[in-house]
């Protein structure tokens, strides 16, 4: 049963908006060999055999609700309602029978989020045709192309659509077979037959047979996991997973069943979060999808900012970053915070860590424009989750953690070097990897258990509702030459936390070396603040690395041994390569990779006469 969450503390602390949410209790089970066993307590509620059922419900219950929203050239929404969409969907459904799409034969998308990338994905999940949408930066930022070429030899599309012709022309001339068909919503490719998504229509009939033959062990989609540690991966995301995932959240997110979400979101379809995770609840609760077309960097969370000064949402998702971007015009906008926080029930943030000055600010804004706080909340899942596995909906001091199993989903802890790896099971874990047996196998313990690869602890190991913290990543922690292990993913999360705002990236390094050192990814403009504007490599200037050598000294004071003390770093002059797999497509780096292909870096980091770009910390510090 949902309950209703007020947090109390003792006056003045200022109050926090009454929001429904999920249950908080867990059911734990330890046993002999030192495994750990979590579960709700609560049985998952009964979930649809197929999410286009939702569909069919909303078009039927609220038809004249809007579904999507985008601002088109004029700068004005544009909007298709519930009936509107299902009519599409029908009719460009039927348009995909014909063209004989099968799995081994799918729908690949390119572009990004769009109306018409939703009609065309909604069509083909609505006749049993499973659609993989791919990275757009793929296509418009790689220059050899070479994911984007592994994905369609692996993947094998019979149709392929982009929102525009012109911007994916490149790619599709160097990847795509010349016979397989396209279809773009504007602007047709010179000399390759192109279908304009206006004429991909037929009459429905057809499409509602086949939505007839759908059912829970359809393939849906094949999402492609980020590639952060490394080759990306076709994940196998059925109608059950997809429909479960939802019967999830809305248990934990139980408001939604009175207020069906609003939200203006960015995140990528390609994505779980974006595109299983927020598109799949609008639909799922019958909400209403403002597209946002900025995301959280210079020259775009402009965009971000104009939408949010028009509509209040009641559910807001971005990365740390996206809300520190944020919070300089909330600051300046008393008009946008008011917007903003009107009707806003949750804040969620996902993919890193959230500094405990962000989180604060944004309670002090709330708390200024509203008279309350706002929920943080957020969660733990991955793309072969679909996405959510854990899930906090009560507000916590610690922003790693992420709450209690879901109900519906069974968690094993398993002891691994000192850590408590975590392993999933349940109705919205993937079925496997597309071709790919051995990684598929190797994905899955003994007990059907998914190895989510990453490590959690208990915030009280007395109390398992108080959550469970997320201890990094398993496959990332390395042991020194003295056989002490160094836990990277909270070790990164402190050092970048100091190094900000000059720091993009670290890559922590010492496998099997006496002492822990960083591969450092400067914020150029930020450098350049020190260095001045017109410095062209602030990796070699003295103030800055001046103020880096200061800030590692501060670092090292505040270590408590070999583990977690950075005596080296260098920067780096060559930003992460998206090509050679240094970074994905969602800018998180990929350790291994960087570690990998700058080896002669590494070596030289670890010189026993240091080079005059290498930073030396003192032990002793």
């Amino acid at each position: 049963m949902a309950t209703s969450v007020r947090e109390r503390r003792p006056d003045p602390a200022p109050p926090v908006r009454p929001v429904r949410l999920g249950p908080r209790d867990v059911m734990v089970e330890r046993r002999p060999d030192g495994t750990i066993h979590l579960k709700s307590p609560h049985a998952l509620p009964p979930y649809p055999a197929k999410l286009t059922e939702r569909l069919e419900y909303w078009a039927a219950a609220a038809p004249e609700r809007t579904f999507l929203a985008q601002r088109d050239a004029a700068g004005m929404w544009r909007k298709i309602t519930y009936a509107q969409t299902l009519e599409q969907v029908r009719r460009i459904g039927a348009a995909l029978i014909q063209r004989d799409l099968v799995p081994e034969r799918p729908l690949a998308i390119l572009s990004g989020n769009d109306i018409e990338h939703a009609l065309v994905a909604l069509a083909a999940i609505y006749v049993g045709i499973p659609y993989a949408p791919i990275s757009p930066a793929y296509s418009l930022i790689s220059t050899d192309f070479g994911r984007l070429r592994y994905i369609f030899d692996l993947l094998k599309p019979g149709l392929v659509f982009a929102a525009d012709g012109t911007a994916y022309r490149h790619a599709i001339e160097a990847v795509v077979p010349a016979g397989t068909p396209i279809v773009v919503a504007r602007n047709p490719i010179p000399g390759r037959p192109t279908t304009p998504f206006e004429a991909l229509r037929a009459p429905p009939a057809a499409a509602d047979t086949a939505h007839g033959r759908v059912g829970p062990d359809t393939i849906a989609k094949f999402l492609f996991t980020s590639g952060s540690t490394g080759t990306p991966k076709a994940v196998i995301n059925t109608q059950r997973m997809w429909c479960s995932n939802q019967a999830m959240i809305l248990a934990q997110l139980a408001f939604f069943e009175d207020d069906p979400p609003v939200i203006v979101d960015w995140s990528p379809w390609h994505h779980t979060a974006g595109g299983n995770h927020n598109f799949g609840f609008v639909l799922y609760n019958g909400g209403t999808f403002y597209i946002d077309e900025g995301k959280p960097a210079p020259g775009a969370i402009e965009t971000t900012v104009k939408n949010l000064r028009e509509i209040a949402t009641n559910w807001y998702f971005t990365v740390p970053k996206g809300y520190e971007a944020l919070l300089p015009y909330f600051r300046a906008d008393a008009q946008l915070r008011q917007t903003f926080f009107s009707r806003l029930k949750v804040l969620w943030f996902a993919g890193a860590a959230l500094s405990q000055s962000v989180f604060d600010e944004m309670q002090e804004l709330a708390f200024a424009t509203c008279g309350e706080r706002i929920m943080f909340l957020t969660g733990l899942g991955s793309t072969e989750t679909a996405p959510m596995a854990l899930g906090r909906m009560w507000q916590s001091k610690e922003s790693t953690n992420m709450g209690v199993p879901a109900p519906g989903v069974e968690i094993k802890l398993v002891p691994c070097d000192g850590k408590l790896e975590v392993r999933v099971r349940g109705p919205n874990i993937m079925p496997g990897y597309w071709r790919q047996s051995a990684l598929t196998a190797a994905a899955f313990d003994e007990h059907g258990f998914y190895k989510l690869g990453d490590a959690v602890k208990f915030q009280d190991p007395a109390d398992p509702r108080e959550g469970l913290l997320f201890d990094g990543r398993i496959a990332e922690d390395f042991k020194l030459a003295t056989g002490t292990w160094v836990n990277v993913g909270p070790l990164r999360a402190r050092l970048l936390a100091l190094l900000e705002p000059l720091a993009r990236d670290v890559v922590i390094a010492g496998g099997d070396r006496d002492e822990i050192g960083a591969l450092v990814f400067p914020n150029v403009d930020a450098c350049r603040k020190l260095a001045g504007d017109t410095a062209t490599d602030v990796s070699g200037d003295a103030r800055v690395l001046d103020e880096f050598r200061a800030r590692l000294d501060a670092f090292a004071r505040t270590s408590t041994g070999s583990s977690n003390r950075v005596c080296r770093a260098i920067l780096l002059a060559e930003p992460p390569s998206l090509d050679a797999g240094e970074m994905t497509d969602k800018g998180s780096i990929n350790q291994r990779a960087v570690l990998g292909r700058r080896a002669e870096l590494v070596t030289e980091l670890y010189a026993p006469v240091p080079s005059a770009r290498v930073l030396v910390i003192d032990q002793g510090t």
